[in-house]
């Protein structure tokens, strides 16, 4: 996480999806080569580090044979949570990151965030981003089918419905 999400932003959606997912951690740098536990995650061998960062090189988390790359590891995807321009900013700082396997999403998914203008078409929050990649690694069999990743989308719908209704109680002033 950025730190000017971490800071100004106590309910944004990278909190929100951290929240809602068992064994999440969000770690706060703009440049995670010289972070400890960045580093320390990403050299564990029992780990299977990725990070889902879109790009013409990245897997597609529906088609992938986790089954091949991990190999009795445990999947560990790190997830940038910061505007786009700082996003960019922060894979060009760290190499560790870049030097990762990358992953991506098998269909084309819209953002639902109505309050907010994306600058491109693929780019979603990260709670939104947590939630489609959760839906593709339980069709590629990775993810438990059980999991119910619907929480982080009601969580979504009702953070942008209040900021929605908060603009408007505002403009009636």
């Amino acid at each position: 996480m950025h730190p000017h999400e971490a800071k100004n932003q106590r309910t944004g959606t990278g909190r929100l999806a951290s929240l809602s997912l068992q064994d999440s951690e969000i770690i706060v740098d703009k440049s995670f080569d010289n972070n400890f536990k960045t580093q320390e995650l990403i050299s564990n061998p029992s780990f299977y580090p990725m990070v889902l960062y879109p790009g013409e090189d990245a897997q597609r988390a529906e088609s992938f044979d986790f089954r091949e790359a991990l190999k009795g590891r445990t999947l560990l995807i790190f997830l940038i949570d910061a505007t786009w321009r700082e996003a960019i900013r922060m894979m060009h700082l760290s190499s560790s990151l870049q030097k990762l396997p990358r992953l991506s999403f098998t269909k084309e998914y819209r953002s639902q965030f109505r309050i907010k203008t994306q600058p491109k078409d693929y780019c979603l929050s990260t709670i939104e981003s947590s939630y489609y990649l959760l839906k593709e690694l339980q069709c590629s069999g990775v993810c438990d089918s059980t999991l119910d990743g619907e929480g982080l989308m009601d969580v979504f719908k009702k953070m942008v419905d209040f900021q929605i209704e908060c603009k408007e109680k505002r403009v009636r002033g």
